[in-house]
């Protein structure tokens, strides 16, 4: 049999390549038909010996020690073939139809019923050798999609997959399958004259797609070598490593075509990238990518040279492989995101700028030169569409824009080209425009203001003055930013506003901000590598609302305006302790109220040339320190600065007679007064004099307009309007009606500007917390026997008990002297091991309540609606001076923070369920929940989310049962628009808070629907409730 396959290959034999083919399907049917009839595990292992002797070494001895008679000698009879016979059977077999059949009867009926029992080093030599001896390409073709069979039971099933598994992970991991397909294309190329006809190119597409699938395909079961992280690292570190020596061993064949004979290899590595990439591993190929590049650029750097230049990497053979990879991937998405990848990996990293920019110069400098979407990639995709940390920022900057290397000596030299000059207008043209602040995420913001800001770093006065319209631009910019209340925003415009002006005027730097320092930190605390930022869950635009100078207010809202954040960790509402003052201490305070005068203010310039000796001015210095006592008198001088009543006269004269009132200005004086009088306007308001009710309506509307910055004294102003505010705060608190009847009439009125407005809004929110908060006095038990009686009554309780029980003792109502019933209580001995706490026993004619009586109060339901109501009427009216919905919504934005801080305040109380679809109502309209600005979005989830904790569950349940459709619609509303919000809302903090609220609807869902099973109990009992519970619908239950 051997003789007759020796012959056949053997010139005088007349063989050729189809009778060769022929005759290995000869012989592989004989080996099927032996199989087919085998019963024993001999007269297989005999059968596969007969076709695996043709094809490569066999050592035949051993196959045989593992058979018996007459088997053993039938295997050893066999008779070899030479190395050049064996090579012209293995083209027939594996290039022809022998070896996807035999494949067929290798992996179905020998490896279900067979080969278990045939030994381990028999299955090596003669079985696993058909594969892992054959060419990769066919054998992946063969293996991978059977993969995708279905074999009968589910038990032959597994042992099918796991076989060929087992096989694939010995061919392709273990034996180094991926570079021997590099060699194999190599070598056909060469033998094809470097022609890739289209035939062929199809074929490499379709290995690649074969080795790219197997880890999809693989079992549950399957080996770790197959899954995708370990067997994509595998195939890609084989694949580059192979790849850049056939790049080598190509350079130094003077004789051969570099470049046909690479053009099958650079196919196949393109092929498997971009669907490595597709398949969503490019952070396995990045990370095998980025050491082999840095390798390969320490290479190129001379031992004598710390720097490197382009024509030292051009000179190194390896180059040739590198400067074409990225190229050979063809598929522009997958492009994207293996760039994408490797730069955050470089960031964390912290791969130097120099190191990371040749390593971009290295992949895609060939391409950029000759794709235009490869630079479009880089220009418009990384510059206005994507974020990176900042340091990716520098490096595609300094690559794609300025064209020359990070600390290169030539920077200062290099004349910007014009695609510089075009790309800083294209930024600058989108960052100016309202839209882009108010329609791109913080964080996009940020990314683009850093990109200007590293290009002006770059950037003389003479280049500034070549771009078109950059001044304009920047300066629209600058404005609309600064009129945010997002601090980071503010400090983008403040940012870019100074380095811009180190161009213009590098001696007269331009500092818009108190924080701002002369080196500008363009990561703007979110383009850090690694930057991991946590859901928030604080609900307060601040801790405080802090008081900010007029100027401030009027540019841009409130200096210290922080985001609106979210907590709603508790459906309860949290509640600070605030320490009310006794009214007879405040009585006492307002007597001693006297402040002294600066004596450095009352300092006369005495370096006048005048030789008049100056007067003694210290016993006219009590006038000034005058104290106020009553209302009236703290409303007329915040009221009127102008007069000059509360100074002394002679003090008057004696300045008159200085001749020093052409320097000072002479309202000092009535400026002091005003000064004093906000020093003591809250501690006189909170004495609550009976005079308060009458003078509050004018003293509020006093504070409103007083002007603490002229005022105040220079560094002072931030502490009179801290003043301003705790007085107007105490108005509230203590007389609530009268001052909001003159709050709410202020806030839309045209005679306040947006300053004003705001010190409004944030005074109700701050009344509002305090009223909630209140600390009342507990009332003092009276104990004692209501009637004196020497025998025991039949309503005292028996004194039997546990030993060491107090003697039973008469408890009053609390609240009054005379009870109606009787109480008694005694001290019991707790138990063993008892940890309840708790020590008495109450007796009465019904059942016990708790006795003590709660230490704070909660006051502010009573009047919510005198805070919510006025100022939700009127809001999208357009007057003079007044545009909450477009100019003004900073305004806008704080009003409705304020009346989610009020809902909030009355969570659980009645008044809640009654405000609350009035809220809803306001809060609904298109102009207020989607309106362009962030910060409005973030104060109507802030207020949604308090509508959510206020709303009991109870009062919900019973709106559905009576059809009540107001509150049920809101809800539903509430969950569409969060869900809009979450996935939609470009402000990442927009989408945080909606998903808490989310949250808060979905717990909102279970305690109704509860509520509602507890009243399905009880509806047999009740009439009314039967026929309605049963077509009720909660619209919003399939939340979550």
């Amino acid at each position: 049999m051997v003789s007759n396959a020796a012959a056949a290959v053997s010139p005088e034999g007349g063989g050729g390549g189809a009778r060769l083919e022929a005759l290995a399907m000869d012989k592989v049917a004989e080996a099927a038909d032996a199989v087919a009839a085998a019963s024993t595990a001999g007269e297989v292992v005999r059968a596969i010996h007969a076709v695996a002797v043709l094809l490569f070494p066999v050592d035949s001895a051993t196959v045989a020690g593992t058979v018996d008679e007459p088997f053993r000698s039938q295997i050893t009879s066999v008779v070899s073939l030479t190395h050049d016979e064996r090579e012209s059977w293995r083209r027939a077999f594996y290039h022809g139809p022998a070896f996807p059949t035999m494949s067929k009867i290798l992996l179905g009926n020998i490896a279900l019923k067979w080969l278990r029992q045939i030994c381990s080093s028999t299955r090596k030599e003669i079985y696993d050798s058909f594969f892992v001896r054959g060419p990769p390409t066919e054998v992946i073709q063969a293996l991978v999609p059977a993969l995708s069979q279905n074999e009968g039971s589910k038990e032959d099933h597994n042992i099918f997959c796991l076989n060929i598994e087992r096989i694939l992970v010995l061919c392709l991991i273990e034996n180094k399958g991926v570079c021997q397909i590099v060699e194999e294309f190599t070598f056909s190329n060469k033998q094809d004259d470097g022609i890739l006809n289209p035939e062929k190119s199809t074929f490499i597409s379709r290995v690649a797609q074969l080795l790219a699938s197997i880890p999809d395909k693989a079992t549950t079961g399957a080996a770790s070598a197959l899954t995708s992280s370990s067997f994509f690292k595998s195939v890609v570190s084989q694949l580059l490593v192979r790849a850049e020596e056939a790049a080598i061993e190509s350079s130094a064949d003077k004789d051969g075509n570099e470049q046909g004979v690479l053009s099958p290899v650079f196919l196949f590595v393109g092929q498997v990238l971009s669907r490595i990439s597709r398949r969503g591993s490019t952070g396995v190929l990045v990370a095998e990518l980025i050491p082999m590049i840095l390798n390969h650029l320490q290479r190129c750097v001379a031992s004598d040279r710390k720097t490197i230049i382009p024509d030292m990497v051009k000179n190194v053979s390896q180059s040739r492989f590198w400067f074409n990879v990225v190229e050979s991937l063809r598929d522009q998405h997958s492009i994207e995101r293996l760039t994408e990848e490797m730069l955050r990996q470089l960031a964390s990293q912290h791969i130097s700028d120099e190191e990371a920019y040749w390593i971009l110069w290295t992949l895609f400098n060939q391409s950029i030169m000759h794709m235009t979407v490869m630079r479009a990639m880089f220009i418009d995709k990384f510059l206005l569409w994507k974020t990176f940390p900042l340091c990716c920022l520098r490096w595609i900057l300094h690559y794609a824009v300025f064209e020359f290397p990070p600390n290169s000596v030539m920077e200062t030299q290099i004349q910007k080209t014009s695609n510089f000059i075009v790309t800083v207008q294209t930024l600058v043209s989108v960052w100016s425009k309202k839209e882009f602040v108010q329609s791109y995420s913080v964080e996009q913001q940020a990314y683009i203001t850093a990109a200007i800001g590293l290009c002006l770093e770059n950037m003389s006065k003479r280049e500034l003055e070549m771009t078109k319209d950059v001044l304009n631009c920047i300066l629209q910019g600058v404005t609309c930013r600064l009129e945010s209340p997002i601090d980071l925003v503010r400090k983008m415009a403040s940012a870019v506003a100074l380095t811009f002006s180190k161009i213009v005027d590098p001696k007269n730097p331009l500092y818009l901000d108190d924080d701002c320092s002369e080196n500008v930190d363009w990561e703007f605390g979110v383009l850090s590598p690694k930057r991991t930022k946590a859901p928030s869950h604080d609900v307060e635009l601040g801790s405080k609302s802090k008081p900010c100078s007029r100027e401030n207010r009027r540019h841009a809202g409130e200096k210290k305006a922080k985001a609106i954040r979210h907590d709603i960790s508790d459906n309860r509402v949290k509640i600070v302790e605030i320490k009310s003052l006794d009214s007879d201490e405040m009585s006492g305070a307002a007597t001693n109220l006297g402040e002294h005068c600066d004596e450095e203010s009352m300092d006369i310039d005495a370096s006048s040339d005048s030789s008049l000796e100056p007067y003694d001015l210290s016993d006219d210095d009590t006038d000034l320190q005058k104290n106020f006592t009553h209302l009236s008198d703290l409303a007329a001088a915040l009221r009127k600065p102008d007069d000059l009543d509360g100074v002394s006269f002679q003090l008057l004269l004696r300045i008159l007679q200085t001749k020093l009132l052409h320097n000072p200005d002479l309202s000092f004086f009535c400026l002091h007064k005003v000064e004093r009088a906000l020093s003591s306007a809250e501690k006189l308001v909170r004495a609550s004099p009976d005079e308060l009710r009458h003078n509050s309506g004018d003293l509020v509307q006093a504070l409103v307009h007083v002007r603490c910055s002229d005022a105040a004294t220079e560094g002072e102003e931030d502490s009179a309007e801290e003043k301003r505010q705790k007085a107007l705060v105490a108005l509230l608190v203590t007389n609530p009606f009268e001052s909001l009847d003159v709050l709410t009439k202020l806030l839309y009125s045209s005679s306040v500007d947006i300053s004003q407005r705001i010190l409004v809004i944030d005074v109700m929110t701050e009344a509002a917390r305090e009223l909630a908060e209140t600390k009342i006095i507990n009332k003092q038990q009276w104990y004692g026997n209501l009637i004196s009686d020497t025998s025991p009554s039949w309503l005292v309780p028996s004194d039997r008990g546990p030993l060491g029980a107090s003697p039973w003792r008469e408890v009053s109502e609390p609240g009054s002297l005379l009870s109606w019933s009787h109480r008694y209580e005694r001290e019991v001995p707790s138990r063993s091991g008892q940890v309840k706490s708790g020590k008495s026993r109450k007796w009465g004619l019904r059942k016990a309540k708790d006795l003590q009586v709660e230490g704070s109060k909660n006051k502010f339901p009573l009047y919510a609606a005198a805070f919510m109501l006025p100022v939700m009427q009127g809001y999208d009216k357009r007057r003079h001076g007044v545009d909450l919905l477009n100019r003004d919504f900073v305004v806008l934005g704080k009003l409705i923070y304020m009346l989610g801080v009020c809902m909030k305040c009355m969570a659980m109380h009645p008044e809640a369920s009654a405000l609350a679809p009035a809220l809803l109502d306001m809060i609904r309209s298109r102009e207020v929940s989607q309106h362009a600005e962030a910060y409005v979005r973030r104060s109507v989830l802030f207020a949604v989310s308090c509508i959510l904790i206020a709303l009991h569950p109870s009062y919900v349940a019973s709106t559905l049962i009576e059809g009540n459709q107001d509150i049920s619609t809101g809800l539903e509303w509430i969950r569409t628009w969060a869900l809009q919000i979450a996935e939609a809302d470009p402000d990442t903090e927009c989408t945080s808070m909606a998903m808490n609220c989310l949250r808060l609807h979905s717990e909102m869902v279970l305690q109704t629907s509860r509520s509602l099973e507890s009243a399905e109990h009880s509806k047999a009992g009740t009439r009314a409730l039967s026929s309605k519970l049963d077509n009720i619908i909660i619209p919003f239950a399939n939340m979550m």
